[in-house]
């Protein structure tokens, strides 16, 4: 069967149909998953046994394929009193599997900080979330802009495996698409270049963010 452009730009806006969705969840997970990777390693470094949980906490998020985490969040924890959409599922499942990654990139980034700083942020009478707030995140943004860039891409190209739990995203659409037209090649290419464009576009925004921060960071 060969491959046909004009059947593959006709289809196009009818996988554009899934975009929305495919971009709110992904904006939508990326925050998740800056807070609560923030807030795990802000646990992590909070006490010694606080520290030795929130490492198994992480090390175990981040060993576990992102399937499984929605597979739980949509199918297990109802059964124990948490009951989801499927698209608000999605949204909590990639902002649990994103959060353990992006807490490895803070501790980095934290790491990098004149740990002077926290010192005198105490001398000078600063609560601790104070000295959290405005003297270590500032800092600590500039320094992990890029690999949290990178994993703000990879959640974006998760977002297929919210088919599986019926999210009307691009790739669901694009497989609906060819089993009604028993032609997979065309969506599968046409989904396949809007992912592309998408993460360039996505790259492109977090790489200009970043020569912005170390330029401010300059002065």
């Amino acid at each position: 069967m060969k491959f046909e452009l004009d059947f593959a730009l006709s289809v196009l806006p009818i996988i554009l149909q899934g975009l929305p969705t495919t971009l709110w969840i992904t904006v939508a997970a990326c925050l998740g998953a800056t807070v609560l990777g923030f807030v795990l390693e802000i646990l992590r470094r909070s006490n010694r046994w606080m520290g030795y949980a929130m490492r198994f906490l992480i090390d175990a998020i981040r060993s576990t394929p992102v399937l499984v985490q929605l597979y739980f969040v949509y199918f297990v924890a109802p059964h124990y009193g948490l009951t989801l959409s499927s698209a608000a599922a999605g949204v909590l499942g990639l902002s649990i599997y994103y959060s353990g990654y992006l807490a490895e990139v803070f501790k980095g980034g934290i790491d990098s900080i004149d740990t002077g700083q926290f010192e005198a942020g105490r001398a000078l009478g600063l609560r601790r979330l104070d000295i959290v707030w405005c003297v270590l995140a500032p800092q600590m943004l500039r320094n992990v802009a890029a690999p949290m860039g990178n994993y703000f891409v990879s959640a974006l190209k998760a977002t297929p495996y919210l088919a599986v739990i019926a999210v009307p995203e691009m790739l669901g659409i694009a497989l609906e698409v060819g089993s009604d037209s028993f032609r997979y090649a065309e969506p599968m290419v046409a989904v396949g270049v809007i992912f592309l464009i998408l993460a360039l576009a996505i790259s492109q925004l977090v790489r200009r963010l970043e020569m912005h921060m170390l330029a401010s960071g300059r002065r």
